[in-house]
């Protein structure tokens, strides 16, 4: 299938997903991971109704943002080291990823540098995988009041990644728990901090994501196929 029919058929997938939920499709955002993918497919996403296009890497996003050129927001959603900070602010329109204070100090210096407030989502470990970054869940209120005081930086929500699972039902725990999280969080009213947006679920549990109050699902593989390995 061409691009263009599998973000057709990822859509009416998200949507039916929206609708089991009693949720507004409209409500979530696509947002088309184009790690590892070449310009011109990324531009036939484009073509297609694409309007968010996800990366995990600073210098790879860089040299596509500024071949394709406006047309799209950019979220970037992999492990960001703190001395990409400044780059970071100035390519990218959202931060998924933020997981430490440090890293949230580091964009809001480069924002204010720069005249700009960032969104971003604080990103939480929920698995407490040691091989994925992310804060504890445990430290979630604490940052959430540090990072809503950085005027250069605006908390819209949180972000996970939780264990890979074959069964799409096995990550439904995970998104459920950061849903309720980020309601707990939102009962405390934390000044700078709206939590509007949950960014959960990839290709293989997307649906289940929607279901449990996700607005905004990062996809790949189910759009650009599967990438090459390294």
């Amino acid at each position: 299938m061409s691009v263009a029919e599998n973000v057709a058929r990822v859509r009416e997938r998200m949507e039916a997903a929206a609708r089991r939920a009693g949720r507004d499709p409209r409500k979530i955002r696509l947002v088309a991971v184009s790690k590892t993918v070449a310009p011109d497919r990324i531009r036939e996403a484009i073509a297609a109704g694409v309007d968010s296009l996800g990366e995990n890497y600073v210098q790879e996003a860089q040299k596509k943002i500024e071949e394709l050129g406006p047309g799209a927001a950019w979220h970037f959603i992999g492990h960001l080291q703190t001395n990409k900070a400044k780059v970071a602010v100035r390519l990218f329109d959202w931060v998924h990823s933020v997981d430490s204070l440090r890293l949230a100090e580091e964009l809001n210096r480069a924002a204010g540098q720069q005249k700009k407030v960032l969104p971003v989502l604080l990103q939480i470990n929920l698995g407490q995988e040691t091989t994925k970054f992310g804060a504890l869940q445990d430290d979630t209120f604490r940052l959430l009041e540090q990072m809503g005081s950085l005027p250069g930086i605006t908390v819209k929500g949180l972000m996970t990644v939780p264990p890979f699972f074959d069964e799409p039902e096995e990550s439904r725990p995970y998104f459920r728990a950061l849903r309720e999280l980020a309601e707990a969080a939102s009962r405390r009213k934390i000044g700078g901090v709206s939590l509007e947006d949950l960014s959960m679920g990839m290709s293989n549990d997307f649906e289940a994501a929607i279901e449990e109050g996700a607005t905004l699902v990062r996809v790949g593989t189910a759009i650009f196929g599967s990438r090459p390995r390294k």
